[in-house]
């Protein structure tokens, strides 16, 4: 067979991959990651175009990631699921032995990039927890499953709040429950694992610091708590929170421009590349900036809905459910936390904040949600096919 046959008969093959795939799922991406490099252009003005531009590498090296595992059947992935847990694990255990850096070990350096595993580790989490969910499925109402499950997770979860990181262990925590929901776990269990969290909470807050016993440093107990009094003492411990209500509220309906934007351009607003993004956006952009964004991760959201319902086997709906519900925490906690609803957990934007493992991971699970599709209209089509004959 002559290399031009070979061209013309992958032609057709590729147009089917197309027409199987989800455009809105990347549409939706790309627009995100637009309106990342346009609010970086002005949030990190006085840095000149260092972040906007590792930032455009970041995204296109993961766009080339997902690009490639949509063309991959997402079910080849399931015989891997001790070595993703695995590899999640140890590099969460390495990240701890590397020189700490901004008061935290998070991030192993490699030339050029440093890798955050703990970000990592959420795909790696959803796809081993999937599969091991699968293997459980037929004994779904027993309390060992659930408890087996949600260990699964909250080992890791344990691991990256050492590091500290106590954002993304929620993040874990969150995908754990989530798994269990989506498989049919029973609503008493359910019910159970939310009043044993309360009950965590109440003891690691206020239980064990009244007998002298404090888990948490004093800076994240202020970080986790000062959400529920931002007036109180501003110039210390609600100072972000204080900082992001006055940047966002100033934005008012259409911005107030990037020479305007004095938070986030004089430095007032802390963190605008990263975990203030979205107030920087607010500032500059104003309700339409802050909408158009929320527009996209609603648009981003219902699609990967829709992959949940569309796919072919339970391990896809497993792995589409738990990345929507990794999208909508990190979505809500941290627009949330600048506009003082709920505290700071240092829980990135997706696709918005600045930071090469966050965006390459999200488009890694954007490629997830696609090649779920695409099984799923390939399945769709062969079904109807055998009717047909």
């Amino acid at each position: 067979m002559t290399a031009i046959q070979v061209t013309h008969e992958q032609a057709p093959q590729r147009l089917r991959v197309l027409r199987r795939s989800d455009p809105l799922l990347f549409i939706s991406a790309l627009g995100l990651v637009a309106c990342s490099l346009v609010t970086l252009r002005t949030a990190t003005a006085g840095s000149g175009s260092y972040y906007v531009e590792r930032q455009g590498i970041y995204a296109a090296a993961g766009l080339l990631v997902a690009l490639l595992l949509s063309r991959i059947d997402y079910t080849r992935l399931r015989q891997f699921k001790y070595v993703f847990y695995g590899l999640m694990i140890v590099t969460n255990l390495i990240v701890l032995g590397m020189p700490a850096v901004q008061g935290g070990h998070r991030w192993i350096p490699l030339p050029g990039f440093q890798v955050q595993p703990s970000e990592f580790g959420k795909i790696l989490l959803i796809l081993s927890l999937s599969a091991f969910a699968v293997d459980r499925s037929q004994r779904v109402h027993e309390r060992s499953t659930t408890a087996r499950i949600m260990l699964l997770g909250l080992i890791p979860a344990l691991l990256v709040i050492v590091q500290p990181d106590i954002g993304t262990s929620i993040v874990y925590a969150a995908v754990a429950f989530v798994t269990l929901f989506i498989l049919g776990t029973s609503w008493k269990h359910l019910l159970a694992l939310v009043l044993l969290a309360l009950a965590a909470i109440a003891i690691v807050l206020v239980g064990a610091p009244a007998l002298g016993v404090h888990v948490l440093s004093p800076y994240q107990v202020q970080r986790l708590t000062g959400f529920l009094h931002p007036s109180q003492n501003p110039q210390s411990a609600t100072w972000n929170i204080h900082q992001s209500l006055i940047a966002v509220g100033s934005g008012g309906k259409l911005g107030r421009g990037s020479i305007g934007a004095t938070q986030t351009r004089l430095g007032y607003l802390p963190a605008p590349s990263t975990d203030f993004v979205f107030s920087a956006l607010g500032e500059t952009y104003g309700f339409v900036g802050g909408a158009v964004v929320l527009s996209l991760y609603a648009l981003l959201i219902w699609r990967g809905l829709r992959v949940v319902a569309l796919s072919k086997n339970l391990y896809g709906s497993l792995i589409a459910g738990t990345i929507v519900a990794m999208f909508m925490v990190q979505v809500f906690v941290n627009v949330g936390m600048t506009i003082g609803i709920m505290p700071i957990t240092g829980i990135p934007l997706p696709l918005v904040s600045y930071g090469g493992s966050s965006v390459i991971v999200t488009l890694i699970a954007v490629g997830l949600l696609e090649s779920i599709h695409i099984q799923a209209r390939i399945a769709a089509d062969s079904k109807s096919r055998s009717l047909v004959s």
